[in-house]
Formats: C-alpha cells, structure tokens, sequence
C-alpha cells in the first residue's frame, strides 16, 4: 500500500513530465510553424472581380436576354389584359367577363411556370459557369502555390493578415490565362 505522500509525488512526477513533454512539443510545433508559408484567397472576390467570372456574366446576360425579354412582354400583357378587365368589366357581358377571366388565369399561369423555367435555367447555366471558374482558379491557385512554395493556401479565415492575401495574384493570372 502506497502512502499518500508518494501518491502526491507520483502525481507531481506525472505533471512535470506531462508539462515538459507538451512545452517540446510546442517548441517544435513553433519551430516547424517558423518554416510555414500560409497563403489566402478570397474566393467571394476572385467570383465577382476575375476576367472569366466578368465574361461568364456577360455570356450569360447575353444567352438568357430574349427570354428575359419574352417575359417582359408577357408580363406587360398581362397587366394590360387586366386592367382592361377592371375597367370594362361594368359593360361587359357575364360572359365576356368570365372569357376574360379565364383567359387572365391562364396567361397567369403561363408566366408564372415560363418565369419558374427561366430562374432554374439560369441557376443552373449560373452554377455550371461557377464551377469551371473555381476549376480554373484552383489550377492557378495551385501553381501560385508550387512556384512560390506555399505550404498552406487558406480560403476562409476569421482574420487575415492582408501580406498573406494572394488573391490579387490569382485575379492577374486569372486574367492572363484564356
């Protein structure tokens, strides 16, 4: 049986030689993180700022502007159909009316499923240009990193330092590439 004296000892023996092993440790860890480059980019920027991510958007404007427009129209239609029918539904028939009414209902739904149709197929044409553009900036992001020798490329960081921030870097790449 072990006095309480030596169970203390044993216990301030272990302590020690726990403290000593972590204060190693993070002695080395400080020296390793000594010879660490760390890079950042700001994805959010290279989306909105880089040269393919302006030509995607201007592509994409240009794809999707007849059927921007078509909807425009059908919109306009649609308010000129009613506003016909509020003003001369007094001196229209019952029939008429209803007619009117109906063919409202339908040029309603009709928009309502082509403007649906419109917002998927921009989502997706959106997302699919989004991907090859993070494809693209990755590859670059990734020679930036083998020529400058980065060990660590960040994306997201509650702080950074802005001499760590490479994004303008990958914004020119970016740009000179094709």
């Amino acid at each position: 049986m072990r006095s309480p004296l030596n169970r203390k000892e044993t216990t301030l023996r272990y302590c020690c030689s726990t403290l000593a092993a972590l204060a190693l440790s993070l002695g080395i860890a400080a020296v390793e993180a000594a010879d660490l480059k760390i890079g950042f980019i700001d994805a959010e920027r290279v989306n909105r700022e880089s040269a393919p991510a302006e030509r995607a958007s201007k592509q994409l404007e240009k794809e999707f502007a007849p059927r921007a427009q078509e909807l425009q129209r059908r919109e306009s239609q649609i308010k000129a159909l009613q506003a016909q029918l509020e003003k001369e539904a007094m001196t229209m028939s019952e029939s008429d009316r209803r007619g009117k009414e109906q063919e409202l209902a339908r040029m309603s739904l009709d928009f309502q499923r082509m403007q649906r149709e419109y917002r998927e197929d921009l989502n997706l044409r959106r997302n699919q240009e989004l991907a090859a553009l993070f494809e693209r900036a990755n590859r670059v992001i990734k020679q930036i990193a083998e020529s400058e020798k980065f060990d660590l490329i960040l994306q997201e960081a509650v702080y950074r330092n802005p001499r760590i921030d490479i994004t303008d870097k990958v914004l020119k790449a970016l740009a000179e590439s094709k």
